[in-house]
C-alpha cells in the first residue's frame, strides 16, 4: 500500500519553498538595480537623438544628462563617472558600479558601462 503513494512530504515542500523564497529575494534585491540601469540607458540614448547636441559643449550635455537622472530617479551615477571623448566625434560614456547590502554583511557589486556617441546622427 506505501508503494503506491506518491506526493511531496512537508518537509520537502518547506524546503522547495524556502529555495523558491531565497531566489525570489535575492530577485527583489537585484530588480531595482537594473532598472536604475535601464533609465539610464533610455536617458543615454534620448540625449543621442536631443537635436544639436552634436554642437553642444560637454558641460551642457552633462547638466542635460544629470537632469533627465533626476527625473528618472537615478541616484547611482556622479558626475565623475560620465566622460566625454572626442574620436570622430562626440562620445559620451557612464561608467559605475552599484554596491548593494543582500544580507547581514552580505553584498553585492553590479558594474554598469554605456558608450553613445554625440555625432547627431
Amino acid at each position: 500500500m506505501l508503494k503506491n503513494q506518491r506526493g511531496l512530504t512537508l518537509i520537502g515542500f518547506l524546503v522547495v519553498l524556502a529555495i523558491v523564497g531565497f531566489f525570489i529575494f535575492i530577485g527583489m534585491r537585484l530588480f531595482p538595480v537594473y532598472q536604475e540601469y535601464y533609465a539610464v540607458s533610455s536617458a543615454m540614448n534620448a540625449m543621442q537623438q536631443e537635436p544639436g547636441v552634436a554642437a553642444m559643449q560637454p558641460q551642457r550635455v552633462e547638466e542635460l544628462l544629470f537632469r533627465k537622472f533626476y527625473i528618472s530617479y537615478v541616484d547611482s551615477v556622479r558626475r565623475e563617472d560620465v566622460n566625454f571623448s572626442r574620436k570622430g566625434g562626440y562620445k559620451m560614456r557612464v561608467k559605475y558600479e552599484v554596491r548593494e547590502n543582500l544580507i547581514a554583511n552580505l553584498d553585492f557589486v553590479a558594474k554598469f558601462e554605456k558608450t553613445v556617441s554625440l555625432d547627431g546622427r
